[in-house]
């Protein structure tokens, strides 16, 4: 299956943006998703997880961002609210438990 990141962009701090990542095929059979994301200069780290009906997600983003899934349509979502110029990186989505190829991902820029 290949994963398609995108609907990033440019917003100032505090507002919002959703993230879209399109598989290729049935996501059905796929249990966890996540969405990921590496800034300039860091390790790409995890920051949302689904896990059948469960999320889990990094302290920095928790209470900010909802993670959510659509399986008829293939789709997993990344709700980001009151952005922060810390979020500004790079997104990817990914399977946590035997991770994919990485897709180009999108990126996501927050201005003060």
């Amino acid at each position: 299956v290949q994963l398609q990141a995108s609907g990033g962009g440019l917003v100032r701090a505090g507002k919002s943006l959703r993230l879209s990542c399109a598989a290729s095929r049935s996501i059905l059979s796929i249990n966890s998703m996540g969405w990921y994301r590496q800034a300039p200069g860091k390790e790409r780290e995890l920051v949302a997880a689904i896990n059948g009906g469960r999320t889990n997600y990094a302290g920095s983003v928790k209470g900010r961002f909802t993670i959510s899934r659509d399986n008829a349509n293939n789709t997993v979502y990344l709700q980001m609210n009151s952005l922060k110029p810390e979020d500004t990186a790079v997104y990817y989505c990914n399977v946590p438990v035997r991770l994919l190829p990485w897709g180009q991902g999108t990126q996501v820029t927050v201005s003060s």
